[in-house]
């Protein structure tokens, strides 16, 4: 990352901060606010299994896992368009 211009590592910082805090607050929702609307959620059936406990059980690491892929991804293309990728 050298050779990034101070102008550019500074883009690439934003870029890169802007993604962290996005993920973050995906973390931070499916992590406690769904859990905290939880017995309000049981209310809303999906296959016979209240909403509320089917966020709890497998809702949030579905999302965590999808949002960890969408991460790597996201951030690959970053470092794509300011030439900082790792070499395949």
């Amino acid at each position: 990352m050298s050779d990034l211009t101070p102008e550019k590592a500074k883009a690439y910082w934003a870029r890169t901060s802007s993604l962290m805090w996005t993920m973050l607050g995906i973390w931070f929702f499916f992590g406690f606010v769904v859990h905290f609307f939880a017995p309000q959620l049981n209310n809303i059936r999906i296959i016979g299994f209240p909403l509320g406990f089917y966020m709890a059980a497998q809702g949030s690491l579905i999302a965590f896992v999808v949002s960890l892929f969408w991460f790597a991804s996201k951030q690959n293309s970053i470092d794509e368009e300011f030439g900082v990728a790792e070499d395949e």
